[in-house]
């Protein structure tokens, strides 16, 4: 048997996605969402090549994803950099917007591609925001929160016509962050 065996390419894409994924500090939960691996084995994964590497710098997150959307939301920095990350998985192909109201739309995906295109994302994300506070975790929340929640969606400002993301159930004024940036200041 080789490693380079067909039957072996599934087996190594989940591995090689939970790797990368702990490498961005994700939490077990969404690991094995993603990638069917038992806890057991995530965590055998980390020890084996994260914990006792020199120079690891590598955090395993307890506790649940978090959840609460206020934090996309609360500032016009904080709404820029949850806009930026929402457009990198229209980009990255996580989602698509539906012309009616503005809400992302899933696409059909396995938790694989789905994982490993969330990774693409929040990597072109950090090259773009590389200060930010929006860690792996959070940037799957904002993906739940768009796509499967529909807590958020883009919204169109009246000023400048770009897209933004905005909290479903909360009053909008109809202006972008970049927008109310600029009427502030």
């Amino acid at each position: 048997m080789r490693i380079t065996d067909n039957r072996y390419a599934t087996e190594m894409t989940k591995f090689n996605l939970a790797i990368r994924m702990i490498g961005h500090e994700a939490r077990t939960g969404t690991i094995r969402g993603c990638t069917g691996f038992s806890e057991d084995r995530i965590r055998k994964i980390y020890g084996t090549y994260f914990k006792n590497e020199a120079g690891n710098t590598v955090r395993r997150r307890r506790g649940k994803t978090p959840t609460q959307i206020a934090a996309f939301v609360t500032s016009s920095s904080s709404q820029s950099e949850a806009t930026l990350l929402a457009c990198l998985f229209l980009n990255c192909r996580l989602a698509n917007i539906s012309r009616d109201k503005g809400l992302a739309v899933a696409l059909k995906l396995d938790g694989v591609t789905r994982g490993e295109r969330l990774c693409d994302a929040y990597e072109a994300y950090r090259l773009l925001q590389p200060r930010s506070e929006i860690c792996f975790e959070r940037s799957w929340s904002l993906y739940k929160a768009l796509v499967i929640d529909q807590e958020l969606y883009f919204a169109e400002c009246q000023h400048c016509q770009s897209v933004y993301v905005q909290d479903r159930f909360a009053l909008d004024y109809n202006s972008c962050p970049f927008c109310e940036l600029k009427t502030v200041g």
